[in-house]
């Protein structure tokens, strides 16, 4: 029975919604959970059939297994979906989830890293060693236009236009943004392709990714992990640090910069400004020392 409702769900999302795959997949598990609780229960109702007290006894279920309030929060936005999708498809006249709460989320605020900081890290790169001109490159691009990891990894030479300064990024669900580089990150990708990637031996199919190791493949997302962690500890510095806080890094100096928050949102390829906003988390000192320039009850 829910078979049907699930594939009908799937085309759908596809078609109508335009998801990623991994996005369909996840909607998907979402309704797979749900069923999996009726069947425990031997209380299979129809999707018309279930009422919002079903689903509250459902999520308080999942909570008690120990999911996450993401995870919650996720799954309650994949119900809302179906139920969306079941009423254009005339499924169901009713939407249980219309009054169905979220559990409040508190978000995790990243560790970020300050300039200087990045400057040692950057600087405790050995460029006698193989692979040190490469590195280099990787984190000067990494800070200088706010990539994911899996975006530097797959960065492709065809997608530079370093003469404009800008680089053209495709992130999640396969959405592409152009984003501007610096001047430094410029210089060590010329560097490294002047003196390094062009003496490789590059496997096929690799032509046209920019990184590579040494036997001419892309590089892994552990890869670019481990040689961080180990320029972390070589740079004396007792924060967690992942390459994910390079792209934290990056926003949080925009804001505290001043720069615009949509600019940000559009830098880090962000579909929701909600996801930015968490960028806004500026250091008190920082704040104290604006409201001491800018505001004048605080001008002595």
């Amino acid at each position: 029975m829910w078979e049907a409702y699930k594939k009908g769900f799937k085309a759908w999302l596809q078609l109508e919604r335009s998801l990623s795959d991994n996005s369909v997949e996840a909607y998907l598990h979402d309704i797979e959970k749900l069923t999996e609780y009726m069947l425990l229960h031997s209380n299979l109702k129809k999707p018309e059939e279930l009422v919002m007290q079903d689903l509250e006894k459902f999520l308080k279920w999942i909570a008690e297994l120990g999911m996450t309030q993401t995870s919650q929060a996720r799954i309650i936005s994949g119900l809302r979906s179906f139920y969306k999708y079941c009423l254009i498809e005339q499924i169901s006249s009713t939407d249980p989830t219309t009054l169905l709460e979220a559990p409040k989320l508190t978000r995790k605020l990243p560790d970020t890293l300050a300039f200087e900081e990045i400057e040692q890290i950057i600087a405790a790169i050995d460029l006698s060693k193989e692979g040190g001109e490469r590195n280099r490159a990787i984190l000067e691009t990494m800070y200088s236009c706010g990539l994911r990891v899996s975006e530097v990894v797959n960065l492709k030479i065809s997608n530079l236009f370093l003469d404009v300064g800008f680089i053209k990024v495709t992130g999640k669900g396969d959405k592409e943004r152009l984003v501007p580089i610096g001047s430094d990150a410029i210089k060590f990708i010329n560097i490294y392709r002047k003196t390094i990637r062009s003496h490789f031996t590059i496997k096929p199919g690799e032509e046209d990714i920019l990184f590579l190791n040494r036997r001419g493949s892309r590089l892994s997302r552990v890869f670019i992990f481990l040689m961080l962690k180990d320029l972390v500890a070589k740079a004396g510095i007792k924060k967690n640090i992942s390459p994910h806080t390079f792209r934290h890094s990056f926003a949080t100096h925009l804001v505290e910069g001043g720069a615009d928050l949509r600019a940000v949102q559009e830098m880090l390829g962000h579909q929701s400004i909600t996801t930015t906003e968490i960028y806004t988390h500026l250091d008190r000192e920082f704040l104290r020392t604006t409201l001491h320039q800018f505001h004048p009850a605080f001008k002595s």
